[in-house]
């Protein structure tokens, strides 16, 4: 009996420990791209996040572009973006009220802050 107690503990404790550990990054986040030229490039992102894959779209002025190979592990993140020549990785942390992201756009290698904006 006291075995079988230490086992459902042992279980509920490492499940909430996931669901803590998970990084909440659902929803719309916004902030700017700084460029080489000191000059900023407003971003805006909604994702979604299922069973670890991470989906969403990238919100710009030309259009909305649907993210690809999104992955999302503990508060570590990374999808990518089709671009005119190919697509834009991108990578990034998420903190409790930001988004830390760095992304490669032809062959620059480039950061950005975004906030939560829903």
């Amino acid at each position: 009996m006291k075995k079988e107690f230490l086992i459902v503990c042992a279980f509920v404790a490492i499940t909430a420990f996931s669901f803590i550990s998970m990084a909440n990054i659902n929803g719309k986040w916004t902030g700017a791209l700084k460029l080489p030229d000191d000059s900023d490039f407003p971003l805006s992102y909604t994702f979604k996040v299922d069973s670890g894959r991470l989906t969403g779209t990238a919100h710009a002025p030309q259009g909305d572009v649907t993210i690809t190979d999104g992955m999302i592990n503990g508060d570590n993140f990374s999808f990518s973006i089709p671009v005119p020549g190919g697509t834009s990785p991108h990578t990034g942390k998420v903190y409790q009220d930001s988004l830390s992201m760095n992304l490669v756009y032809k062959g620059q290698h480039l950061h950005a802050t975004l906030v939560r904006s829903n």
